[in-house]
């Protein structure tokens, strides 16, 4: 007997028997949406699943659509499928599910479905309506936010840094209040206080805030007053380390220090007034350029320098002018005070034309008079520019005052501990720091200063070409070699001098090196004994108690502690003087 599915899948949607009496037929459909790529594969399914025996009608749709899932924009067709059985139905929905295809209703009477596609229109319409509605209420409201989002703002920083801290309270034991331990400076007191009461009225409290002055042992921290100008100066002092509680700040200082050291190093007109203008257009619109608020770190970190950039510019502009170089040209301001004429009309000379064209370099003779008629007014000479031997002149002479004012800078540093010893009452740092620091840079670079200007005073232009190296005698000075005889003494006892310049540097290493640590260790234990002797280490009658032995001994291990860390701070500022002297000169 036949399969009646088999039957139904392969019989026609039309029978002969039907299609002669002309009796209706009930077609069933199904109407949905899918993918517009996902059709040829749809239909092809759909052709052999059914076996022919379906009817597709598809039409695409304009507008892409919205996923609801991932939110991107698809295109899509709608299709609507005719077919005939039950057994085809549940097909059709199977492979409309597989393709992930959306299937809607569809009445089958047109009055229905007209009835239908109006009510879709009326609530398309209605939804149109509340979403505009909802369009302008939202951008009321956003209008009215905008006028008041810079209150908002300060208002939610300022309740987040009180909550936080309120975080650095500790709650009082009865739950009540909060108790917070401060640093704050000895002049500001009066101003928290009255920052306290003024609170407490606006608060409407009964009870006031406490500000009590506590006694205390720890050491304060270190607090720099700082502004606009001063701010990136102390975070470049503070880079290299923050100096302890009432040290000298060093930042004041460097404010001049290091733009002029930088301007002596790189020191252009051209290139010092660019450099002037930006930090000059940064400083100008520096309101605009916070209110902005940019995420740039790098442009961050140039900002918050304008006022070290801009001192480096103006100095740069001054040293560039004593260079007299503006972008590696030289500027002829004043004339220079250097004559050819002279050299073909003194007999000294004896320049001819014919020499002129045949020599590859000639020389000015500053004997010859007329040649040389004094110094620039200001600055370097610009025939320099055009000399052969200009590169080991400039060179020379600006690495010369770098290193003249490089020790000066280094001395005024020492200088400023002697300072802070004095005023932390420290002879033993005094006596095993900063006397043998002085003597060690003394002995070694002051006396190459001496030597710079000993040099520059001694010898002229008419005694030049005998000028010994100073670089080659800086290096026998160390080596304690003196058996050249080609090279000339700069005065007589010269070699007696400097061997006792560096005996006196080299007894100052073991000086600083050896001789504080052991006056530390003294002290430590000199104290130590000191505890133990009074305290026995017993308790008889009203001696210490057990809580009294445990403060004793936390002390005793505090000061052990303290010790290790001093003489590992003193070793680390031994080296990195010893090092930096050397490698900075």
């Amino acid at each position: 007997m036949a399969d009646p599915d088999l039957l139904e899948e392969s019989s026609s949607l039309l029978e002969p028997s039907e299609m002669g009496r002309g009796a209706p037929l009930r077609l069933g459909f199904v109407a949905g949406v899918i993918n517009r790529e996902r059709i040829p594969t749809f239909e092809r399914m759909l052709w052999r699943v059914c076996r022919g025996n379906v009817f597709l009608r598809q039409a695409e749709i304009e507008n892409p659509l919205e996923d609801p899932v991932t939110g991107d924009s698809v295109h899509k067709s709608v299709f609507i499928i005719f077919f005939q059985g039950d057994q085809l139905k549940n097909r059709v929905k199977k492979i409309c599910e597989g393709f992930r295809a959306s299937l809607y209703p569809c009445p089958e009477t047109p009055q229905e479905r007209k009835e239908m596609a109006a009510g879709v229109n009326t609530r398309i319409d209605d939804l149109q309506m509340v979403l505009n509605q909802t369009e302008d209420h939202r951008q009321r409201v956003l209008q009215a936010a905008a006028k008041t989002i810079r209150v908002w703002f300060i208002k939610v920083r300022k309740m987040k840094a009180i909550y936080h801290t309120l975080n650095l309270c500790n709650i009082d034991v009865t739950q009540k209040c909060l108790i917070a331990e401060v640093w704050c400076p000895v002049a500001d007191l009066d101003s928290i206080q009255f920052a306290l009461r003024r609170g407490t009225e606006h608060s409407g409290s009964t009870v006031p805030s406490i500000l009590n002055r506590m006694q205390t042992n720890q050491t304060p921290p270190t607090y720099n007053k700082t502004n606009k100008f001063t701010y990136g100066f102390q975070n470049l002092v503070d880079a290299y380390g923050i100096s302890s509680y009432r040290e000298i700040n060093p930042a004041p200082y460097t404010i001049i220090t290091f733009p002029f050291l930088f301007a002596v190093m790189f020191g252009d007109f051209g290139h010092g007034i660019l450099m002037t203008l930006f930090a000059v257009w940064m400083v100008v619109r520096e309101s605009r350029i916070l209110s902005q608020k940019t995420d740039n770190e790098l442009f961050n970190m140039v900002f918050s320098g304008r006022y070290i950039i801009l001192l480096m510019g103006i100095f740069s502009v001054y040293t560039g002018l004593i260079y007299n170089d503006c972008f590696s040209k030289a500027l002829n301001l004043f004339g220079s005070s250097w004559s050819v004429r002279p050299m073909f009309t003194s007999p000294k000379a004896n320049w001819t034309e014919e020499l002129l064209k045949t020599a590859p370099v000639l020389q000015l003779n500053p004997d010859v008079n007329g040649v040389f008629n004094g110094p620039y007014p200001f600055g370097i000479d610009p025939i320099w520019s055009i000399a052969t031997n200009k590169l080991t002149f400039l060179n020379s002479f600006k690495m010369k005052m770098s290193v003249v004012l490089g020790i000066i800078h280094m001395l005024f540093g020492v200088t400023l501990s002697l300072l802070n010893h004095i005023y932390f009452k420290k002879p033993l740092n005094i006596y095993l720091g900063f006397i043998p620091e002085m003597i060690f840079m003394a002995s070694l670079f002051g006396y190459l200063v001496i030597l710079i200007l000993f040099k520059w005073c001694a010898y002229d232009a008419s005694t030049s070409r005998f000028a010994p190296s100073l670089l080659i005698h800086f290096i026998n000075m160390f080596l304690f070699n003196y058996s050249d005889t080609s090279l000339p003494m700069l005065y007589s006892g010269q070699k007696g001098l400097q061997c006792f310049l560096v005996v006196c540097a080299f007894l100052c290493v073991p000086w600083m090196l050896v001789l504080k640590p052991l006056m530390l260790r003294q002290q430590y234990l000199r104290r130590k004994h000191l505890g133990t002797h009074n305290f026995g280490g017993i308790r008889v009658g009203n001696g210490p108690t057990e809580e009294d032995a445990e403060i004793i001994q936390h002390d005793q291990l505090s000061m052990h502690s303290e010790e290790g860390e001093e003489v590992m701070h003193f070793m680390l500022s031994f080296f990195s003087f010893v090092v930096s002297s050397c490698c900075n000169t």
